[in-house]
């Protein structure tokens, strides 16, 4: 997941050698590009791998089976509507989020690339999530590993050209991820396809149960992926607002560690999905909570190291990205406050992933929906009545603990699990089909 976030920085780098109006529009793109990574890889994906485990683990192998197609048809469908929609209103879109002129051109040379291809990162993302679901960790990392090392020279090849091979200017950036996401999705289909993998595709016929194994779960992981979005997007406008272009500027680059801080708890969280939902299709319910907890311990550990380290050394990471000292102030206030909180946000992250495995997300969404109130609302007013923007910085702090705590909380106590389960129905499971599943 770090790597594949890192696209966009590769890109970015190169692209910004273009001008200061290619980097204008790439910048409009970028979130974008990343929230299409973050649904497809991680809230579908999750879905995907969710399922995959849930009937592995209750020995549904034909299932197993049939979800492979039923995992690929519904990500390239979600993928080809988000390609549609940027497609058609691209322009109206970026020029609301303030692109105009030269840069809102390069954003549309840029987004009418990417945008096209999108339906290959969905499938993609959606064979890594069938193989991950089979407990399988290594080859996904492989695959795009590799191909992001490739895309260090592909990059700068297409946008400047070098010999034959004419510049596409910002475009090339978007071809380079295009071939990228084309590769990947070829190698991954073809380790599928060659037997090597636990799950083999089969043609079946589209079964809206097998589907719906997947959407419960991916459709309102999307939820929850949209609710990180929307507290940071709204944290954003309300420290602009309020103190000006300088702590806007300093919150923004404060406000990319917990970026990060998502794909390094996907790390734990992958393994979690595919280890918990496996477990519980096998009724191992001690087991699947056991897991749950020692990965919960696992990312609380590291992101609250992290999180304090920015809080006493802010300058070590806020310094990598400039030198201005409003900038740098702006920042550090930030991670000073919000810092520590970091590890409830791990902590809530990976119990969310592990209650994908358990296709048990209400109280993830619940979470989420309490920490936008409390980041949000209480931040909002909070620094209303005292003026100071570090009281919007001290409503994040405590957003993030009502979500790790909140999570944790339902977690405790056993909301996994049903009075049905008592009889022998575990979450999620729907009833096997075909001869070998009855037998």
């Amino acid at each position: 997941m770090l790597a594949q976030a890192s696209t966009g920085l590769i890109e970015t780098y190169w692209v910004g050698r273009l001008g200061t109006d290619a980097l204008a529009g790439m910048a409009l793109v970028f979130p974008g590009v990343m929230l299409m990574q973050m649904l497809s890889g991680g809230a579908l994906g999750g879905g995907i791998s969710s399922a995959i485990a849930r009937a592995l683990g209750a020995r549904r192998r034909e299932d197993a089976d049939a979800l492979v197609l039923h995992a690929l048809a519904i990500n390239v469908l979600i993928g080809c509507a988000f390609a549609a929609a940027l497609l058609l209103f691209g322009r109206p879109f970026y020029r609301a989020l303030g692109g105009e002129g030269a840069s809102l051109e390069a954003a549309l040379a840029y987004s009418d690339v990417v945008f096209c291809g999108m339906p290959l990162l969905f499938a993609m993302n959606a064979l890594a999530s069938v193989v991950r679901g089979t407990g399988n960790m290594l080859v996904p990392a492989l695959v795009v590993c590799v191909g992001v090392a490739l895309l260090l020279p592909l990059s700068p090849l297409l946008i400047f050209g070098w010999g034959p091979v004419p510049g596409l200017g910002v475009a090339g950036g978007g071809v380079a991820l295009l071939l990228f996401y084309a590769a990947g999705t070829a190698i991954l289909a073809w380790y599928l396809l060659s037997g090597r993998s636990v799950v083999r595709p089969r043609g079946a016929r589209l079964r809206w149960a097998l589907s719906r194994d997947i959407l419960r779960v991916g459709a309102v992981a999307a939820v929850s992926s949209v609710q990180t979005n929307v507290v940071i997007g709204g944290a954003t406008a309300l420290a602009g607002l309020h103190a000006g272009p300088a702590a806007l500027a300093g919150f923004g680059t404060a406000a990319r560690l917990e970026y990060l801080m998502v794909s390094l708890v996907f790390g734990i969280g992958a393994p979690l999905v595919a280890m918990v939902g496996t477990s519980i299709g096998a009724g191992q319910r001690e087991r699947a909570l056991k897991v749950a907890w020692c990965g919960a311990a696992l990312a609380f550990a590291v992101t609250e190291a992290i999180g304090v380290a920015a809080a006493l050394w802010p300058r070590a990471w806020l310094g990598l990205f400039g030198q201005d000292p409003a900038m740098l102030e702006g920042g550090a206030a930030y991670l000073r406050i919000v810092g520590p909180s970091f590890g409830f946000f791990g902590l809530g992250l990976s119990l969310y992933f592990a209650s994908q495995g358990a296709g048990r997300l209400l109280w993830p969404l619940l979470g989420g929906f309490f920490r936008m109130v409390v980041a949000l609302a209480g931040g909002w007013l909070a620094m209303r009545l005292t003026g100071r923007i570090e009281a919007l910085y001290a409503g994040l702090a405590l957003g993030l603990a009502v979500y790790g705590v909140t999570v944790a909380a339902a977690v405790a106590r056993g909301v996994w699990f049903g009075p049905q389960d008592d009889q022998g129905s575990m979450p999620g499971r729907i009833e096997p089909v075909g001869t070998t599943a009855r037998a």
